[in-house]
């Protein structure tokens, strides 16, 4: 029997590339076909680099060429890999939001250094300062933000979007907030897996009317797991804010929460490290700072990582008693603690603009394997 090339590139459109979901003709990877008698010499090419795909392949060109069209052929396969090249940092598959500019994740390593805290104070400066500004409080088991914007009775209500019915974020003093604090009784706990988490996240994200917003800040749980996974999955985050204290069991946290930003396969622009509850200045020692967490932690925490230190916020009584009433302390007026948080805003916007100025935007990540486990725009 004489072999014919057109039988064998028929013969091949049954085989469907791994991973591609085209058949080889139409992928283009099949790149030469010689026939010298019985013998058949072929050329491809494929993306997938696993030896199971190459195998793969192998036996099921040798399997269909013998049953479809000749038995006895002699085939010489002549596979080559041509992966695509690992794409550039930053430069992540996803789609933005519509109307949201920039969006923030602040993070920390552990719980009890005040992230929840700093995020409201930077939500209702970057609002003071004339930003639009929404919070999305992602803390599924331990939401905190209604109470803090003093909103823990507040429901949001449902708008008509383009035909479509949307959350409207609950407001105060100048910020959008969304928290599945108000959807559960403040006694009730959320005792959810993590798939219910992340879809009550995505509801949060995608089912609400944002609007037009400069930034949208998350205030991430602590540590690095399921849901944090998720929101870098949903959404396009633009940089990442770290808070720590001093102390060393903290700072090896904050290591780690700067790390899972900078893994490969999530690639989010670590803006800088926060530290948190620097200082304690007695009243009646105005002029005294008393390290009682330790000394410059964060600041040598982020020299050390090659990020940027954002700045220091002390450990101020008054502080948390606002947080308690529902009034974050930036509020307040020619204040050390104004001038801490606007110093500390300042420094993030400033960072912000310079990521936007020399990195592609980013969008949400896609993560395929789980092995072990637009410059700023002022109002």
């Amino acid at each position: 029997m004489k072999l014919n090339r057109n039988d064998i590139f028929e013969a091949l459109k049954s085989i469907t590339v791994p991973g591609e979901g085209q058949n080889m003709v139409e992928s283009g990877a099949v790149k030469n076909i010689q026939v010298f008698g019985d013998e058949v010499e072929i050329d491809i090419t494929i993306g997938n680099p696993s030896l199971q795909a190459r195998k793969k392949t192998e036996v099921e060109i040798l399997k269909i060429i013998h049953e479809k069209v000749y038995a006895k052929a002699k085939i010489k396969i002549n596979l080559k890999v041509d992966a695509p090249t690992k794409p550039k940092v930053n430069e992540i598959k996803g789609k933005p939001i519509p109307g949201i500019q920039n969006i923030i994740a602040v993070a920390s390593g552990k719980g009890g250094v005040g992230k929840s805290t700093v995020t409201a104070n930077l939500a209702v400066t970057l609002a003071k300062m004339g930003f639009k500004v929404g919070l999305l409080d992602t803390d599924i088991y331990g939401p905190s933000m209604p109470i803090m914007f003093d909103v823990a009775l507040a429901k949001p209500l449902s708008v008509n979007v383009d035909g479509k019915a949307k959350m409207k974020p609950v407001e105060n003093y100048g910020v959008k907030l969304l928290s599945i604090g108000f959807f559960t009784q403040p006694n009730q706990a959320v005792i959810w897996r993590g798939p219910m988490a992340s879809k009550a996240l995505n509801q949060m994200i995608f089912d609400a009317h944002w609007g037009e917003l400069d930034f949208l800040l998350l205030d991430l749980p602590p540590g690095t797991g399921d849901i944090h996974l998720s929101i870098m999955q949903s959404l396009p985050v633009t940089g990442a804010v770290v808070v720590s204290t001093p102390q060393e069991i903290a700072l090896a946290d904050a290591r780690k929460g700067v790390a899972m930003f900078q893994q490969e396969a999530i690639n989010v622009p670590v803006l800088g490290i926060v530290e948190n509850m620097a200082y304690f200045t007695p009243a009646e020692l105005p002029n005294n700072k008393y390290h009682i967490f330790g000394k410059d932690g964060a600041k040598h925490l982020a020299e050390d990582l090659k990020v940027p230190f954002l700045g220091e916020i002390p450990l101020v009584q008054s502080i948390r008693e606002a947080g308690d009433i529902g009034r974050p302390a930036a509020l307040q007026t020619a204040t050390p603690i104004e001038e801490a948080f606007e110093t500390l805003t300042k420094n993030v916007v400033q960072e912000l603009v310079q990521r936007n100025t020399a990195l592609p935007p980013t969008e949400a990540i896609k993560i395929t394997t789980m092995a072990g486990c637009a410059a700023v725009k002022k109002k």
